[in-house]
């Protein structure tokens, strides 16, 4: 990789896809090798911690969402995963499905 950092995942990703094919080509010598290898690697490296940061920011959101729902009196939604309604009622006498 350069001295500077890339500019955004994609351009990151890219240039990873670059020499991906520059490798595969079988085209590069030895020491262009290596310093494809060492370039791929700092950029993978550097794409990984662009998805954390991402990852931790949706965390984030989707806990601030939760607590502006608690605060608000609403209870998360969540699917009966037990048959039961989601108001915790159990289901009564429903007639089987047709089909």
């Amino acid at each position: 990789m350069t001295d500077q950092e890339p500019r955004s995942y994609e351009t990151a990703a890219e240039r990873i896809e670059a020499i991906i094919k520059r490798l595969d080509s079988g085209e590069a010598g030895l020491r262009e090798t290596l310093e494809l290898v060492k370039e791929g690697r700092e950029l993978v490296e550097w794409c990984a911690g662009e998805l954390e940061a991402v990852g931790k920011g949706l965390e984030e959101l989707r806990l601030d969402e939760l607590v502006e729902r608690l605060q608000a009196g609403a209870r998360p939604s969540a699917p009966a995963a037990s048959g039961e309604p989601a108001s915790g009622e159990p289901v009564r006498d429903r007639p089987p499905p047709v089909g």
